[in-house]
């Protein structure tokens, strides 16, 4: 298991405080766990990880990171939606493939 300083800790958690990131986009561009960045914030509320953080990260990871939390979600509802187009041309496919013998006699014989 890897062992991170607590320098790395607090810049994380403090990237991982700045609006509109989540913990999983930060935790994902870190390569770490996000249940260990969480710990890692809750750590820092409780005191249990002193020391100075820097003022503030840098501003482009803070931009990378948006911007990757952004096609993220993007790349999610394209997921979504090829998933339920999916579904639609299954469930049409197995109506036509099912329409009883029955139901198109009958329209055959109304005409």
């Amino acid at each position: 298991m890897q062992r991170y300083s607590d320098e790395f800790k607090r810049t994380a958690v403090r990237l991982s405080q700045q609006p509109g990131l989540q913990v999983k986009t930060v935790a994902a561009a870190l390569e770490i766990h996000p249940f260990m960045l969480s710990k890692w914030r809750k750590d820092a509320r409780d005191g249990r990880l002193r020391g100075r953080a820097p003022k503030a990260p840098p501003p482009g990871p803070a931009r990378e990171i948006a911007q990757l939390q952004a096609l993220e979600q993007a790349h999610a509802l394209l997921h979504e939606e090829h998933d339920l187009l999916k579904k639609a041309i299954r469930f049409c496919s197995a109506r036509k493939a099912t329409r009883s013998p029955s139901s198109t006699r009958n329209a055959r014989s109304t005409r």
